[in-house]
């Protein structure tokens, strides 16, 4: 679970819903939690990309140890002290708090996260995106 304290039972599956005003479909889930609360690596791998966007604020592009799957970590507060790219993660370490940076809503503060299934050659913005909330709120799911 990329927030700490948040159970699977609390996770809504809101992947497809209608954004911007229906001009594009959201590809992740939101995981609301208080601004501050951590959010952790969700599993091993390396930062590959620390970046500021207009839409995602503070965010993070972890790729797993095999390579084969980005995480995108979006709306921060802020980034753990001394995280930089490159850096090699535990699953389960902190690297981050949840935020309402970029487009989210203030009053709503919680973390954007997207799962990509890479390709060989991929870059941290390209890959496949596929619905994390079964990969989180059922623990048999096919990984």
């Amino acid at each position: 679970m990329p927030v700490r304290g948040v159970s699977a039972a609390a996770l809504r599956d809101n992947w497809g819903e209608a954004r911007a005003g229906g001009a594009r479909e959201h590809h992740a889930i939101d995981i609301m939690a208080s601004t501050g609360t951590p959010v952790l690596a969700t599993a091993p791998g390396t930062i590959e990309k620390l970046f500021d966007s207009h839409d995602g604020g503070h965010t993070i592009y972890q790729r797993s140890a095999d390579g084969g799957t980005v995480y995108y970590y979006a709306h921060l507060a802020g980034y753990r002290a001394g995280l930089h790219e490159g850096q090699r993660l535990r699953g389960g370490e902190g690297i981050g708090f949840v935020g309402a940076t970029g487009n989210a809503d203030a009053g709503a503060p919680h973390l954007h996260f997207e799962v990509k299934r890479m390709a060989p050659g991929e870059r941290w913005w390209q890959g496949t995106n596929v619905n994390p909330y079964p990969l989180l709120a059922e623990p048999d799911a096919n990984r």
